[in-house]
C-alpha cells in the first residue's frame, strides 16, 4: 500500500502530539507541589481509616456509628475545627486522584498486558480517591451523604434493569476480587514496592502496619463483595449495604464482636501505614 505525503505527515504529528502530551503529564507528575499534595492525600486517608477503626471497634462494643468513609466524615464535621480539615481532605484526596490519573498513562515498556494492567489499576485508584474527595466535598459545604444508601440505591437500579441481577452479581466478584487483592498484597508485602522501607526497626515496623492493615481492609472489602451477590441471589437491594454493612454483618458471626474488634484495629493499622507512606511513598 503506497502512503501519501499527506498520511505521513498525519503520522508524525500524531507522534509529536502524543509525545508532548506524555512529556506535560510526566511534568504535571513530576511538580513537586503535586507531590506533597498527593502525599497530605496518603495522610489524610490514613486519618480517615483510623476513624472507621474506631467506629467498627465501637459498633463492636455496641456504639452507634456508620463505620465507613461517610461515618468518618460525619464524625470529623462535628469535631471542633473539623470544617478546616474536611476542606483539607477534599485538597488532598483531589490531589492523589489526580496523580493516580497522570501515573495510569505513564509507564515505561513495551509489554502491552502490563501496560493496561497499570492503567487499569491506577485510574481505579484515582476514581475511588475522586470518589471519596467529592463525598468529603459535599461535608465541607455542610451537606451530608451516606455511603450505605448509595450502595443499596446503586443495588436497586441495578436489579431494575434487564439483566440486572448479573451486573449486580458481576459488581460483587469485582468488588471480592479487590478484597482477596489487598489480602495478597498483605500476605506476600507486597505493598513494599511503592514505598521506600527503612531499614531497622522502623522498616519492619512500617512493614507489619502493612501487611496487617492490608489484610484486614481486604477482608472487609471481600465481604462488601460477598453482601453484593447476596442481593442479586435474593434480588434484595438493601442487602448490599457498603463497608458499614459489611463490618455489621462480622458482628453476627460466633465470636463476631472478637472477629469485628479485630478488623477494625486492622483497618487502624491500616490508617497508620498510610501516615507512614505519606512519607515513605515512592511518588
Amino acid at each position: 500500500m503506497i502512503r501519501s505525503p499527506a498520511d505521513d505527515m498525519r503520522r508524525t504529528l500524531g507522534a509529536v502530539n502524543s509525545s508532548s502530551a506524555s512529556s506535560l503529564a510526566r511534568s504535571a507528575k513530576d511538580s513537586p507541589a503535586l507531590s506533597i499534595l498527593a502525599r497530605g492525600g496518603y495522610a489524610v486517608n490514613g486519618l480517615l481509616h483510623i476513624l472507621i477503626g474506631g467506629i467498627a471497634i465501637g459498633v463492636a462494643a455496641g456504639v452507634g456509628g456508620e463505620a465507613d468513609q461517610s461515618g468518618a466524615l460525619t464524625a470529623l464535621a462535628k469535631a471542633p475545627g473539623g470544617d478546616i480539615l474536611l476542606w483539607v481532605i477534599v485538597v488532598g484526596l483531589a490531589a492523589l486522584a489526580l496523580w493516580q490519573f497522570l501515573a495510569a498513562f505513564l509507564i515505561r515498556g513495551s509489554d502491552p498486558k502490563k501496560r493496561v494492567t497499570h492503567t487499569v489499576k491506577e485510574l481505579a485508584k484515582g476514581l475511588v480517591f475522586l470518589a471519596i474527595a467529592i463525598t468529603a466535598f459535599t461535608f465541607a459545604r455542610g451537606g451530608s451523604s451516606s455511603s450505605t444508601g448509595s450502595s443499596t440505591s446503586l443495588s436497586a437500579k441495578l436489579l431494575a434493569t434487564p439483566g440486572g441481577v448479573f451486573l449486580l452479581i458481576a459488581v460483587g466478584i469485582g468488588i471480592g476480587a479487590v478484597g482477596v487483592y489487598f489480602v495478597y498484597s498483605g500476605i506476600v508485602e507486597r505493598f513494599t514496592k511503592d514505598i521506600r522501607v527503612p531499614s531497622g526497626d522502623i522498616g519492619r515496623s512500617v512493614v507489619t502496619l502493612g501487611r496487617v492493615g492490608y489484610i484486614a481492609k481486604g477482608l472487609a472489602i471481600a465481604v462488601v463483595g460477598i453482601l453484593f451477590i447476596v442481593a442479586a441471589a435474593t434480588s434484595d437491594s438493601s442487602k448490599a449495604t457498603g463497608l458499614d454493612g459489611a463490618l455489621r454483618s462480622l458482628r453476627g458471626l460466633p465470636f463476631g464482636v472478637i472477629i469485628l474488634i479485630v478488623v477494625g484495629a486492622g483497618v487502624i493499622a491500616y490508617g497508620v501505614y498510610c501516615f507512614a507512606r505519606a512519607r515513605l511513598a515512592k511518588l
